[in-house]
């Protein structure tokens, strides 16, 4: 019984304790922790911690019932009592402004993280989830705040993906400590609660859990996904604020493979099936040819050699020709420009004064106009036609938001490799750090920093400093230069970079940890170490670390090999004057840097102008080069014209002055051409300067020796006087020289059709060049080889032609150059077994170089464009080796659209209720696969931004009531009102007039501790206002391409920018277009293969038509030059292909020059064929080779070869690449083409003998004892 007695007393004991324990419990639910504001904050100034009260919630007057319905929408607790009095609700408004700012624009988002700090601050349970640790009298010092894990981390997904468009990144990276992709949830909640973010005036220690601790139930209320709406009609979070609302990402197309067969390239495999197919049809027709013509023995020429037969032309009639209509009409036509030449030629010789004299008055009169003549070295004018859609785009938006900054950069590396590793002093992983950023390399480098930004030029008596041209983006009111520097970071300042916090025996926080801090945290204005130093730029904008560093792996930026200094300078469109102190402060910095000196630092560095600066120089330096290779040609010329007949007559033999007189001409016909353009204002280039007297001496030259050699090679027919025989002489090669500087000239012309400015130019001024040159050699040039040839019959010598040796008649013989021809070389091509291996051998390489064609590069390296010895050539390498950021692009809408609008809003802006295919969002969906669309980050908005500035619940948007002036958020003024009511309309994005009252407010509203989205810093020149406020006119918004190193990868970017616009433009229905300061120089490789097979095509066409005509409509004549210059064309791009030429403007220019000096090496061995009268195609394509031939190559191959190599020794990289590589291979193959291949191919299919031009011919030379022959 006792047992039984006691058991039940131990029930009630029991039982009582249970009841006071749910007593307890009860009450403690409804005490507060804390209710109003006590004492001033001892770690954050300004702010006061909460005052100690365990008493139960008061009621909160109605009149202050707005604002907690403002601060803590949804959780409206009407008349209940809280925890909180008014004071602390306004200072839980001014801690949430700028969460405010940046989350708000997903309202799930700022909904959820409200409900964290209403509960935390106000809720009436505040005791079962808070629980106040340290109390100071009547202050609450530190408390614990118990979080449900479920709402933290369904508070961080609604929030993870916010963007903040004026920075390209993630809002996170601003509100969490460190870089987005680093936070979670947890760490967010620790440091929104640490006192070092500046907000927090006491530290409030978040615990996680799902389950009680300690009696303690943490706060788990209900969140919203960011795919869901608010009760208050708010709708779901966009998707570029919320990747759950996309669905599924966007799935890149794969790249083309590669097309092949049987695992080998397609087109190597069928040019060698080809190759192989013609072998057997080629040798195949040969025996059969050869079997055939053994059986009948019979020539192939039999019909016209045959006396018997009505076509030969042996008939006894012979006025009997049977030739065809077309076959007349091209005698007719030979004949009657042998008639003008001879009769033009004869009037010359025999009134050289005159001749002479008015050549030289239409030379000078040319010529005069290079006074007038400017040279554009200018890369744009030079690759960038007017009219192209790149530069038409650029003047859109130089003229409507001002060119693009100016830039000055510096890579800075150290010899030193050494690492250092730090250990941070509270926990975690040692850090490695890399040489570069050791303290010591550090302060040189800020030293070297300073004494860049203490640099003093001089423009017309005026210092120029940094200051003065620098871009300030919050001028007026912060002046200080953006410099885009690690130790900017520091401030700029070596106290800051020395600040540390320590003891004797630690060091708890130093420039380590103030680094790893800033790298996380770009933007911040306090680091949470001990040392609480900013790490926003001293001109009031963050340095993303990516900008500033280079040769890290990953975002390990603490293994930086390289830093990067950047200092934008404006740049002016139409006030030279500021231009000019621009360019005169860059040239004092080169000066600067080129003497700088540091064992520590190896410094690469460049500036806007350097480039030009370096073509220039260039230029100027290639000068000796290219008149030592001139000097060269000009030599050989004066001496090779000359026929020596023994050393006794050397002097009179000899043909210098009359090859100086030549080079003077070709000089003339240059001067000529460049005077005439000039005086209509045609801007030269530097190619013109120097690839056109190199085009006209090739074809000059070639002229020439065909007039010298064939009059030194005639023989003068009894009773022919001098002027008769060169008359007669110039009618005989006047024609083949017509065709060939003709064909040149409308070729030339022609690809003055090309929209490149350098090709367009080049061409015009070749085109000129080459019929003037041509003008001035059957004119000038005839009279002076009249005087000179009299000079010589007269045995006066050469120069000193006052002298005169005793007389002694010589006649002309051959020289041993024509005799080695005729006798050795000809013979030998044309044997029966040669000429197969001929064939074989150049139907390969042709073979080799169709296979091939589509792989030449398309592009140019711009350090090809650069001297060998110059200081950008290291800026470049080290640009290609540390750089770790793409340019930025620029989405531009142009103006017609009415943003005041929610209509035309909607298809721009990437907040919530924008069209999930605005501009924003396909900006924002195409960063999503950067790898193939080159768009690295999400677009600054400044809409998107603007509609989150002009919130009423922000402090942003304000203005003063008595004048209506911009009020801004760090003003403490009581007539400073909100812009826009705490209204359900309010509350709406602005529209109508409304939208264009504040705008301008924004824009000029610099950003602070209190408005973190005021919008001068970072879209001052992004709206082009209308003149007085009363519209947008063009607006831009701004990302970044990735990372482009080689000419395919900015030519892919701006062709994948241009299609991201294309397809904006057409959801729109209004005109975007992508803009970046490259693509005015990339956009000619977009179509520069389109417009080589335009430009060779269309030179090829005239060559045809012109060679038709000018051959006597001779169709098939024509039809084998054409397709052997394209054999030396197509051979051209194999040998690109080999010796890694790329294809560009440069490169097309020597392309349309090659087809131009082709046409030397073929037409005069095809007019040759066409007019011999041998009787089989072997014979005539010997004799043509023979007499042609030595012209040819002693008048372009030797002439040129020499020049060529002195190319090699040039200091500019473009030259040894695109000169001496190019005009080597033009030479060799226009030369190898034109003398053995070209001849080979007449004997097989060379065109019959015109037989009206034969009968001529015999006719003419009847009675005659000359070989019925033409005589070159």
């Amino acid at each position: 019984m006792g047992s039984i007695r006691n058991r039940g007393i131990l029930s009630v004991i029991f039982f009582a304790i249970f009841l006071c324990e749910i007593h307890r419990g009860w009450v403690e639910a409804q005490h507060c922790v804390w209710y109003g504001e006590c004492g001033t904050s001892e770690k954050v100034p300004g702010k006061r911690y909460n005052c100690n009260y365990t008493g139960p919630p008061t009621s909160l007057p109605p009149q202050e019932l707005d604002l907690l319905r403002e601060l803590c929408p949804g959780y409206d607790y009407g008349n209940r009592s809280l925890c909180c009095d008014v004071n602390q609700l306004n200072t839980l408004k001014g801690s949430l402004q700028l969460p405010l700012q940046f989350l708000s624009r997903c309202p799930s988002c700022f909904f959820n993280l409200m409900n964290l700090f209403c509960e935390l601050t106000c809720s009436p349970h505040q005791s079962q989830f808070i629980n106040a640790t340290k109390i100071s009298g009547d202050n609450v010092m530190e408390v614990q705040y118990y979080i449900g894990e479920t709402f933290a981390h369904a508070m961080y997904n609604a929030c993870k993906d916010v963007q903040a468009p004026s920075s390209n990144v993630k809002a996170l990276s601003l509100l969490c400590g460190k870089d987005a992709e680093y936070c979670n949830a947890t760490n967010w909640i620790q440091y929104m609660f640490n006192v070092d973010n500046g907000q927090s005036p006491f530290p409030i220690i978040p615990i996680f859990s799902d389950v009680s601790v300690f009696g303690y139930t943490p706060m788990n209320n209900q969140t919203y996904d960011c795919t869901e709406g608010l009760e208050d009609g708010s709708g779901p979070c966009s998707c570029q604020d919320c990747s759950k609302a996309c669905g599924p990402k966007p799935v890149p197309p794969p790249p083309p493979s590669p097309w092949t067969i049987f695992g080998i390239d397609a087109m190597a495999v069928i040019m060698w099936l080809s190759y192989i197919a013609f072998l057997f049809v080629f040798i195949g027709a040969l025996l059969g040819t050869w079997c055939y013509r053994k059986r009948t023995i019979m020539s192939e020429y039999g019909p016209i050699l045959d006396s018997n037969s009505p076509l030969s032309i042996n008939s006894d009639d012979p006025n009997n020709v049977n030739a065809s209509c077309c076959e007349k009409l091209g005698e007719t036509f030979e004949n009657f420009l042998r008639k003008i030449f001879s009769s033009w030629g004869s009037f010359c010789v025999q009134h050289p004064s005159v001749v002479i004299l008015g050549s030289l008055v239409l030379v000078v009169a040319s010529s005069g106009g290079l006074v007038y003549m400017r040279i554009t070295t200018d890369p744009i004018e030079l690759w960038s036609a007017p009219t192209s859609q790149a530069r038409q785009e650029k003047d859109y938006f130089d003229s409507h938001f001002g060119p693009f900054f100016r830039t000055v950069q510096l890579i800075i590396t150290t010899p030193h490799n050494d690492t250092f590793i730090y250990t941070p002093y509270f926990g975690g992983s040692d850090v490695p750090f890399g040489a570069i950023l050791g303290k010591d390399i550090l302060h040189q480098v800020l030293d070297l920093q300073l004494e860049i930004e203490s640099i003093v030029a001089t423009y017309k008596g005026q210092n120029i400093t940094l200051k003065d041209i620098c871009l300030a983006p919050l001028s007026p009111y912060n002046d200080n230069c953006t410099i885009l520097s690690v130790l900017n970071y520091f401030q700029n300042s070596h106290s800051v970079l020395d600040h540390s916090i320590g003891d004797e025996f630690f060091v708890y926080a130093d420039y380590h940890s103030h680094f790893l801090y800033c790298v996380s945290a770009p933007a911040s204005l306090n680091d949470t170490t001990l040392l609480h130093d900013p790490c926003l730029g001293t001109f009031g904008g963050p340095v993303f670390p990516w900008l500033a560093m280079g040769g890290y792996d990953d975002t390990n930026y603490n293994n930086a090999t390289a830093l990067v200094i950047t200092f934008p300078l404006n740049n002016y469109l139409n006030n030279s004057v500021m231009l000019n102190k621009a360019l005169a402060w860059e040239n004092e910095f080169i000066k600067f840097m080129k003497n700088f000196r540091n064992p520590n630092l190896t410094i690469a560095f460049s500036t806007e102008r350097s480039i030009e600066d370096e073509i220039d120089r260039e230029s100027k330096s290639d000068i000796s080069t290219i008149a030592i290779s001139y000097i060269i040609m000009f030599v050989y010329i004066s001496l090779a014209l000359g026929h020596i007949q023994s050393i006794g007559r050397l002097l009179v033999d000899s043909k210098i002055s009359l090859g100086i007189a030549g080079i003077f001409i070709v000089l003339s016909s240059v001067a000529s051409s460049l005077g005439i353009f000039s005086y209509f204002g045609v801007p030269l280039t530097l190619i013109v300067i120097e690839v056109i007297p190199f085009l006209v001496l090739a074809v000059g030259v070639d002229n020439i020796f065909i007039i010298v050699q064939t009059y030194q090679r005639d023989e003068r027919i009894p009773h022919e006087e001098l002027h008769q025989q060169i008359g007669r002489i110039l009618g005989d090669v006047a024609p083949s020289m017509f065709l060939s500087s003709f064909s040149e000239t409308v070729a030339f012309f022609l690809g003055a059709l090309s929209n490149m400015p350098a090709v367009r130019t080049f061409s015009l001024f070749a085109g000129l060049a080459v019929f003037i040159d041509f003008l001035l050699q059957i004119s000038c040039f005839v009279s002076l080889l009249g005087i000179d040839a009299r000079r010589q019959e007269e045995n006066r010598l050469d120069i000193v032609c006052c002298l005169k040796l005793p007389d002694n008649q010589v006649k002309n013989s051959e020289s041993v150059l024509f005799c080695f021809f005729k006798k050795f070389y000809a013979p030998f091509i044309l044997k029966d077994w040669v000429r197969p291996i001929v064939v074989a051998v150049f139907v390969g390489m042709l073979s080799f170089s169709i296979a091939v064609v589509n792989k030449v590069e398309i592009g140019l390296d711009q350090k090809l464009s650069m001297p060998d010895d110059s200081y950008v050539l290291d800026y470049f390498r080290n640009l290609n080796e540390y750089l770790n950021a793409g340019p930025p692009v620029y989405f531009v809408v142009e103006e017609g659209l009415n943003y005041s609008r929610s209509k035309d809003q909607n298809v721009v802006c990437g907040g919530v209720g924008c069209n999930n295919d605005s501009l924003v969002q396909q900006v924002y969906s195409a960063s999503l696969i950067s790898n193939y669309t080159t768009i690295a980050f999400t677009p600054s908005s400044w809409l998107d931004d603007y509609f989150d500035w002009v919130k009423p619940q922000s402090t942003c948007c304000r203005y003063y009531n008595t004048t209506g002036a911009f009020c801004n958020a760090s003003v403490v003024n009581s007539s400073c009102v909100h812009c826009r009511p705490m209204t359900p309309s309010g509350k709406q994005r602005p529209e109508g007039d409304e939208f264009m009252q504040f705008l301008p407010m924004f824009l000029s509203d610099n950003p602070n501790a209190k408005c973190g989205k005021g919008g001068h810093a970072a879209y001052a020149s992004a709206v082009d206002l209308y003149p007085g406020n009363t519209g947008v006119g063009a607006s831009y918004f701004m990302t970044y391409h990735t990372i482009l190193k080689e000419s395919p990868d900015f030519i892919d970017a701006l062709k994948m920018a241009r299609n991201l616009a294309k397809n904006i433009t057409q959801t729109m229905g209004h005109k975007v277009f992508a803009y970046s300061i490259f693509y005015v120089f990339y956009e000619q490789y977009l179509t520069i293969a389109y417009d080589t097979a335009l430009n060779l095509s269309v030179s090829l066409a005239s060559i045809f038509v012109v060679t038709t005509v000018l051959l006597g409509l001779e169709l098939w004549s024509a039809v084998l030059v054409s397709i052997t210059i394209a054999m030396i064309l197509v051979n051209m791009f194999g040998v690109m292909y080999l010796w890694s030429i790329s294809l560009n403007a440069v490169s097309l220019v020597n392309l349309v020059m090659c087809c131009g000096i082709s046409v030397e090496f073929c037409s005069h061995i095809v007019r040759a064929f066409s007019i011999s009268v041998k009787k089989d195609r072997v014979a005539r394509a010997e004799e043509a080779l023979a007499h042609m031939g030595s012209s040819v190559f002693s008048g372009i191959t030797l002439t040129k070869f020499g020049g060529i190599l002195i190319l090699a020794l040039s200091k500019s990289q473009i030259f040894q690449v695109f000169y001496f590589r190019m005009y080597l291979a033009i030479v060799l193959l226009g030369a190898t083409h034109g003398l053995i291949f070209l001849p080979v191919l007449l004997s097989y299919v060379g065109p019959s003998p015109n037989k009206a031009k034969v009968f001529a011919t015999m006719k003419r030379l009847a009675g005659t004892e000359r070989e019925p022959l033409l005589n070159y």
